[in-house]
Formats: C-alpha cells, sequence, structure tokens
C-alpha cells in the first residue's frame, strides 16, 4: 500500500541545513494500522506529511497504491490526495459552520450534488457515532465530539488512507479511548489503512498493528507491536516501552544485583518472565517447585494487555541448590516465555 524509499527531508536556511529525515524505508501494508513515535523533534510529523507531500521530500520516493506521488505535478497531486485523508491534533474544524456544513465541505468543493451530500453526511454522522449533532456547532461540543466530526469529513471522499496526526494528543484519557476504538472500528469495518504518528506508547499498544521508532531522523526499530514490547532493541525503544508498561527493574532491586553468581556465596538468579496467550495462562512458576527442588519468589509482577493480548511480566528470585536452580533456568528457558537474568542476589537481600 504505502513504500517509503530513501527518503530524505532538510530544511535549509541562509547558511545552516538541518537534516529532520535521514535514509527513511518503510512498507506500511494494506489495511493495518501503523504507528510511528518518538520524541519531539525527531522527525515523525515531517515524516507523515511527506505522506501526502505537505512536505516535499529533499530526495527519494514515497509509493501509495502503486503510485510515485513524489512525481506528481500539482493537479495530479490535487486529485489524488482525495485518497490520502488527514487528522490533526486541533481538530481544524470551521467555527462559523456546524457539523453538517463542516463534513460537507470537501464533498461542496467536489461538486457533489446536494441531495448526495446530504445522503453522504448523515452516513457519515452515523458511522462516527454523532447522529442528533448535524446542527451543532464546534463550540458546542466536546474535544472528543470535535475529532469524530473531523474524521466523518477525513472520510467524505472515501480515501484509501487515513492520516492521524497526533490525533489524541489534546484530549482526556475517556475522549482518547473513544477515538482510538473509533478508529480501530473504521480499520476493521472499511478496510482503512491508517497511519498515525504519537509519543505515546499506550496509543501503539491499543490499537497498532506495527510500529517503528524514530530517532534524530532515522528508523531505530520497526515491527510488530507486540514484539517489539516483549524484545525492545534500541535504547529509545527501551524508555518508551518502560512509559507504558512495567518492565524496568526497581532500583532497590537493581542496586543488589551482582553480574556474576560466584561474586559471594549462595547467591541465586534473578529473572524477568515475559509470557502471553496460552502460556500466561500455565502456571509456569508454580511448575518450578513442583518439578524440581527449587523456589520462585516473586518480588515484582503485573498484567497488561498489548493489541488485545494478556501479557504478563513477573521478576522472580529462584533459590536452591546450584544444580536445581541452573535446571529450573533451562526449563524456562525452553518454554514459549522471555526469560531474562537480571542478575544474581542472595537470598536475604532481595
Amino acid at each position: 500500500m504505502i513504500q517509503i524509499k530513501n527518503l530524505k527531508k532538510e530544511y535549509r536556511t541562509n547558511n545552516t541545513s538541518n537534516l529532520v529525515l535521514d535514509n527513511i524505508n518503510l512498507e506500511i501494508k494494506q489495511g493495518e494500522i501503523f504507528g510511528i513515535i518518538g520524541h519531539s523533534g525527531a522527525g515523525k510529523s515531517s515524516l507523515l506529511r511527506c505522506l501526502n507531500l505537505l512536505e516535499q521530500p529533499t530526495d527519494g520516493s514515497v509509493f501509495i497504491a502503486d503510485e510515485n506521488i513524489t512525481k506528481k505535478n500539482s493537479k495530479q497531486l490535487r486529485e489524488f490526495r482525495k485518497k490520502v485523508a488527514m487528522i490533526f491534533q486541533h481538530f481544524n474544524l470551521l467555527s462559523s459552520r456546524n457539523v453538517f456544513e463542516n463534513i460537507a465541505l470537501p464533498l461542496e468543493i467536489q461538486g457533489i450534488p446536494k441531495g448526495e451530500i446530504k445522503k453522504r453526511v448523515f452516513e457519515l454522522l452515523d458511522l462516527v457515532e454523532l447522529p442528533n449533532k448535524a446542527n451543532a456547532y464546534p463550540q458546542e461540543l466536546s474535544g472528543g465530539q470535535k475529532q469524530k466530526v473531523a474524521i466523518a469529513r477525513a472520510l467524505a471522499l472515501n480515501p484509501l488512507v487515513l492520516l492521524s496526526d497526533e490525533a489524541t494528543s489534546a484530549l482526556d484519557p475517556t475522549s482518547t479511548k473513544q477515538i482510538l476504538a473509533l478508529l480501530k472500528r473504521l480499520n476493521k469495518e472499511l478496510g482503512l489503512t491508517i497511519v498515525l504518528i504519537t509519543h505515546e506508547m499506550d496509543v501503539v499498544r491499543k490499537i497498532c498493528d506495527r510500529v517503528a521508532i524514530i530517532d534524530k531522523g532515522r528508523i531505530a526499530e520497526m515491527g510488530k507491536t507486540l514484539d517489539v514490547f516483549l524484545n525492545p532493541q534500541a535504547p529509545v525503544t527501551r524508555s518508551f516501552v518502560e512509559t507504558s508498561i512495567h518492565t524496568k527493574v526497581p532500583d532497590f532491586i537493581a542496586k543488589k544485583l551482582q553480574d556474576n553468581p560466584y561474586s559471594y556465596n549462595n547467591t541465586y538468579p534473578v529473572v524477568q518472565l515475559t509470557f502471553y496467550g496460552d502460556k500466561g495462562k500455565m502456571p509456569i512458576i508454580a511448575e518450578i517447585s513442583r518439578q524440581f527442588n527449587a523456589t520462585a519468589s516473586i518480588i515484582q509482577a503485573n498484567i497488561e494487555t498489548i493489541q488485545d493480548q494478556i501479557v504478563g511480566i513477573a521478576i522472580c528470585h529462584i533459590t536452591g541448590e546450584r544444580q536445581d536452580w541452573e535446571n529450573a533456568l533451562r526449563f524456562l528457558s525452553n518454554q514459549d516465555v522471555n526469560l531474562k537474568v537480571l542478575g544474581y542476589a542472595t537470598a536475604d537481600n532481595i
């Protein structure tokens, strides 16, 4: 659906240049929700705007539905932009127009007959669950309702792709939840490809199929959302994941850990177990005590939901004779569980 090849974006002033996108390559599949996350200034907004040429790339190509949009002239681009809609953080509704008129605007510009416009607008109002708000004005709506109107307007011309530029950043938690649920439903019902940028990993884990982490103008990491959460590779990815799920080892534990199991007598492994799906229902920790002469003491545990999957994360201290806890670690490494040995500590030091 979307292919970005060797994309660069450089802003030039009199004697200086600022490279904000550096050799970006990625492919977004038809019908998926693809997240792009990064800190402020990382280049994510510039990247999103290159997808409909609101920003003209300095170099590289953008293909959407097998068309190279970077080669289109102004007239061709205006026509093509009907296929790529966009929503924004601050809604961009016209205060002088009511809800019906705001949604109708792109249809009016295309010269659609009034009867067809009326039918389409009320279809869209039903779709975004605002059937009774046609005559309301933006100032009479909540933030979440304004964003729903903006989404309805964006869908007026039946686009193939919806670009979302921090669409939930200005919303309260309840409205954010509603907008994310709406985007997910539109993706399923309409087969709509959605590309969203955000600085919130919670948004990614709730609705994105895949995610790219952008840092200093480059793709630092990319993959399926669940994989990225369970096994983040880049430091910037790990920092984002830690803001959303509790994977960081508490400081009071970390400072007690030794790298070497032989640093002191009677030191035992402290491990982090991450499991999901059916394995999350298995008494894996209890199995350690049942099968081996070892004890797994839970130091910290929590349950998270990522892409509608239950994910369990537990930090355990496994004690017992060396052969027993080594057997327990081998058992865990052969299960469908992510095992990470964090370090070693004595039984009375944790």
